[in-house]
């Protein structure tokens, strides 16, 4: 018998590599079962960001950990509203809604993120610039 990932580093997954920065998975069905969200760690270096996309039929939670930026929801009628933000702000996009962050500080920007349910992680690997990073690089 394997012994559970409970406690999971950043550093000891495998992370998806983009050009814009990178995720690290730290819970998910393919990290440690969890069967209804999903979640790691965004790492934006400085002036990099993702663009606007959405996740259909997932919600998503995004904390800020370390940096500052500018976080994009779009509401209920597709309007942008953009916020300032920085260290210790939670970030709610309801269930397929545009958004979109940007590092805007001098150093890198880290989040925690999670998509419940989870599945929206898995479509990362189609785009043109993803790239497996491996554990401890």
């Amino acid at each position: 018998m394997t012994k559970p990932n409970y406690f999971v580093y950043p550093k000891d997954v495998e992370a998806f590599g983009f050009d814009w920065g990178q995720l690290s998975l730290t819970i998910g069905p393919d990290t440690n079962g969890a069967s209804r969200f999903s979640g790691g760690v965004v790492n934006l270096p400085s002036g990099q960001g993702h663009t606007r996309h959405n996740h259909p039929g997932a919600e998503e939670i995004i904390f800020v950990i370390a940096g500052e930026g500018q976080q994009m929801v779009e509401d209920e009628l597709g309007n942008p509203i953009i916020a300032e933000v920085r260290p210790g702000c939670t970030i709610y996009v309801p269930e397929s809604r545009f958004h979109s962050t940007k590092n805007t500080g001098g150093g890198p920007m880290q989040l925690f993120v999670v998509y419940s349910p989870s599945g929206p992680e898995r479509a990362l690997r189609e785009l043109p610039d993803f790239r497996i990073i491996p554990p401890g690089t």
